[in-house]
């Protein structure tokens, strides 16, 4: 598997390319995520267009991933996911917990909405306590 992180303003995407099986794939990919999460990123798209095949490390990461995202206040959404790898998410009943998007373009777009979406549902932790004195 191969990885290259590029930016579109502030969004990061990180582009995968080859089968995402069992190996270091899952590790690596894991700690790619978290090193863009405590560089800062807030938004982040998942490029699977190149991404033929998934199993179940690659579920794992990508269940992994979300939920370090979630707990960082980052917003996700997956690029191109193919059949193949829809299926998969369909058959262990992990779709609805991802965004997805058609393309590297439309996902940037919805991140950018999510993101927008979850600073409005979340007002800073300062507003907050100023709301309950």
């Amino acid at each position: 598997m191969r990885i290259s992180v590029s930016f579109k303003e502030d969004v990061a995407i990180m582009a995968l390319a080859g089968k995402f099986v069992a190996g270091s794939d899952g590790p690596f990919l894991r700690q790619k995520v978290k090193d863009l999460i405590d560089a800062g990123a807030k938004k982040l798209v998942l490029d699977f267009t190149e991404v033929p095949y998934i199993d179940s490390t690659g579920l794992g990461f990508l269940a992994g991933s979300r939920v370090t995202a979630q707990n960082a206040g980052v917003s996700v959404v997956l690029a191109g996911v193919n059949q193949h790898v829809k299926r998969i998410l369909d058959g262990v009943r992990l779709t609805p917990f991802f965004v997805l998007a058609a393309n590297e373009v439309e996902a940037v777009s919805m991140v950018n909405a999510n993101a927008a979406q979850n600073a409005d549902s979340n007002p800073p932790k300062a507003a907050k306590a100023r709301k309950k004195q």
